[in-house]
């Protein structure tokens, strides 16, 4: 294999793992002051490792604490084999056996494991333990960063894994960069790092950054310091942008072609299997280097649903990790089954046709083809996506910002008919427009008058959205706003679309 690969530093606190990376690299991955006056990584470090064979790879350091699982999971998702380090004094400790479950919930089963301070202590009883958590084939390297102890056999047992390792980036496909770190260059302005999950990256690309869909364009390209022209999938690289300002990206956000139609996702379908049924509870997921809170439930058969409330860049057939909110701890790992789902009841038919497993690269069709009044019979993928996140948002619409990734999708969607703009700013499905608007013609039927505390309450919902609702059907004249606040009816209108006949 001669493609790019990046190896992820694993293990607990204190063990050693970013004296190893400096006694293998010849880099400390500190860079921040306080790391450095505390002993104790508190972010994501990187540096090349040269293999015996000449083979330049990427390292990603990884905090230990529990406090920083979270940016351990964020570097963990670009990696694809794994450093466990283990502190022979020490053995196995919490953090271990979480960063083992994230590895394996991210299937990363190729790696070494290092025994440090061997110099100190008996790696015996740590080689065990380490043995009876990854398993008894597991290569197990005692060494010290501190005397040199071991480093050669380390360095020759990583090459020998490395060279068997396949990359898992997608090497075809539209460019996917999953930011980890932001920071401005005096006299270059804003630099972003990550690993290139797919496609080809190119000087001069023009891309947009998700989820905000602003348009920026590639001026530098490096990989390790060192300038290039293009980098293929599954490389680090560092990007220095024009376009967008340095406080309005984030770890976290992702660089994306602007041919690829983005395609944020909310609801997901996935396969797992849970030591505990986490069903309603409050679940953090994480995928690339980003993560949306959000609730898992169950369709049965090792099938979860989750609803998250931050939109995600996820694909058919990507690794995900799902961590409990409270207490925080990593519940396991998930496959995307479909990143645009529907919303289903438990062991449906909906639900059962959308999980099958996928291939690589596969997007789940809908059931059928969809046709909506006053539009096109068929829509492309992403605009079925926005058509299909509309349709569960119900009553309760997105705003202008939510739907910032799909701001061509949006204009095929309002000029079909489809996406009405309510409430200045949001936009909702014509099918709950109609609905709501039922509902509120017959409350009109029955009380000859409605107040927006009173569609609150009929609907279930917040009054920011009622109120964006009953201002709606002011604008399209089927009631009006009298001094007081109240509304009466204007006239009855029949049209499913929710205009004015």
């Amino acid at each position: 294999m001669t493609g790019p690969l990046t190896l992820g530093t694993a293990g607990h606190v204190d063990h050693g793992k970013t004296s190893l990376v400096a006694a293998l690299t010849g880099c400390d991955t500190d860079r921040l002051p306080e790391e450095r006056a505390r002993g104790l990584s508190i972010a994501l470090g990187y540096a090349p490792l040269i293999l015996p064979n000449g083979r330049q790879i990427s390292v990603i350091d990884v905090p230990g604490h529990e406090r920083f699982v979270r940016t351990m999971v964020a570097g963990a998702t670009g990696i694809d084999a794994y450093l466990m380090v283990i502190a022979a004094d020490d053995g196995v400790m919490p953090q271990t056996r979480e960063h083992w479950t994230v590895l394996r919930a991210l299937n990363i089963r190729r790696g070494v494991v290092a025994i440090t301070k061997a110099d100190i202590a008996d790696p015996a009883a740590a080689s065990a333990q380490a043995r009876d958590l990854l398993g008894p084939d597991v290569s197990l390297i005692p060494c010290s960063a501190r005397t040199g102890l071991g480093l050669a056999n380390l360095t020759e047992r990583l090459t020998t894994i490395l060279t068997h390792t396949e990359s898992r980036a997608r090497h075809v496909g539209p460019v996917v960069l999953h930011i980890d770190r932001v920071f401005a260059v005096k006299g270059a302005g804003t630099v972003v790092t990550g690993t290139l999950w797919s496609g080809v990256l190119r000087r001069g690309d023009r891309l947009a950054v998700f989820p905000i869909d602003q348009r920026i364009r590639v001026r530098d390209l490096r990989v390790h310091e060192t300038p290039v022209d293009q980098v293929p999938a599954g490389q680090r690289v560092a990007v220095n942008v024009t376009g967008v300002h340095r406080e309005h990206i984030k770890p976290g956000d992702a660089l994306v072609s602007t041919e690829a139609k983005i395609r944020p996702s909310w609801i997901l379908d996935l396969q797992s299997s849970f030591k505990d049924d986490p069903s309603g509870r409050y679940v953090h997921l994480h995928h690339g280097t980003r993560s949306s809170l959000g609730r898992l439930a169950s369709l049965g058969d090792g099938r979860w649903q989750f609803r998250g409330r931050d939109p995600l860049l996820a694909r058919a057939g990507d690794r995900v990790v799902i961590r409990a909110s409270s207490p925080p701890n990593t519940l396991g790992g998930a496959l995307v089954l479909d990143p645009h789902a529907k919303r289903h009841r438990p062991n449906s038919r909906a639900a059962t046709h959308r999980t099958a497993r996928p291939d690589p690269g596969y997007s789940p069709p809908d059931l059928e083809p969809k046709a909506f009044g006053g539009g096109p019979a068929s829509f492309t993928p992403s605009e079925l996506a926005l058509e299909r996140l509309l349709r569960d948002a119900g009553h309760e619409p997105p705003d202008r910002s939510t739907l910032a990734a799909f701001s061509e999708e949006l204009r095929t969607l309002v000029a079909a008919g489809v996406a009405i703009r309510l409430g200045g700013t949001m936009y909702g499905h014509s099918k709950a427009l109609a609905t709501v608007r039922h509902q509120a013609l017959a409350i009109l039927a029955d009380e000859g008058e409605i107040t927006v505390a009173r569609l609150r309450d009929e609907l279930g919902t917040s009054r920011k959205y009622a109120l964006a609702h009953l201002e709606y059907l002011d604008a399209i004249r089927v009631t009006r706003c009298l001094p007081d606040y109240r509304r009466v009816v204007v006239r009855r209108s029949s049209r499913a679309d929710g205009k004015p006949s």
